[in-house]
């Protein structure tokens, strides 16, 4: 099977297994997805979708949070951890959409990248699921997932992964795929745990699985 097969076959099974998929960071706007996205980093969604209530509840728009003084957001995304640099990179963000798109999220790839706090996992992210056009976030769930399975190849610098997998995944598929990874990896092929490969979807195909001897 080569690895273009093998990604059509882990696609076709996580969609029948997860088809509800979706990112698990709350929003209803687009610029609440790059605040959330950058509290992510080394924080759980459900925390950040906690702590992203009193934030929007004191500063509901991009003008608000864009001239709030940095202090004050530290000191409620502080439960994040890193938040003096959480802080300062979304005040930052904040204004930047405010001064240069009119309040708007950029519907640019390589704009997205030019603002503060902003790398290729969260433009991905914010391409995929805000604006609907292929992405590939390659996040640690999918890092992790993807070198077991088989798709890549001990390989875990995130845009070498993404490179890989754009090469063998539909670009239509990509972002609902990353999605499904995160899923099966919170719920199987769990990180801090040994991989539940019994009750694995994807178990007769996982190069980990064959390797363990837990194949079916």
């Amino acid at each position: 099977m080569t690895k273009k097969e093998l990604a059509a076959e882990v696609i076709r099974r996580l969609e029948a297994e997860y088809p509800d998929s979706d990112c698990s960071l709350e929003y209803d706007e687009a610029w609440k997805l790059l605040v959330s996205v950058r509290l992510a980093a080394q924080c759980t969604d459900a925390r950040v979708n906690v702590v992203v209530q009193e934030l929007y509840a004191r500063f509901p728009d991009v003008n608000a949070l864009a001239e709030a003084d940095v202090d004050r957001i530290e000191e409620i995304v502080r439960p994040c951890g890193l938040g003096r640099s959480k802080a300062r990179d979304i005040s930052a963000c904040m204004k930047e959409l405010r001064d240069r798109y009119n309040g708007q999220v950029p519907e640019d790839f390589d704009a997205l990248l030019e603002l503060p706090g902003v790398g290729r996992k969260s433009a991905n992210l914010i391409m995929g699921d805000v604006f609907g056009k292929p992405a590939i976030v390659t996040d640690t769930h999918c890092i992790r997932l993807c070198n077991r399975i088989g798709l890549v190849d001990n390989i875990k610098e995130p845009k070498k992964v993404e490179m890989a997998l754009w090469k063998i995944i539909p670009p239509q598929e990509g972002s609902d795929f990353c999605h499904r990874l995160v899923d099966h990896g919170r719920a199987v092929c769990t990180a801090r745990t040994t991989p539940y490969c019994e009750r694995c979807c994807l178990r007769d195909v996982c190069r980990y699985a064959h390797e363990e001897g837990k194949a079916d």
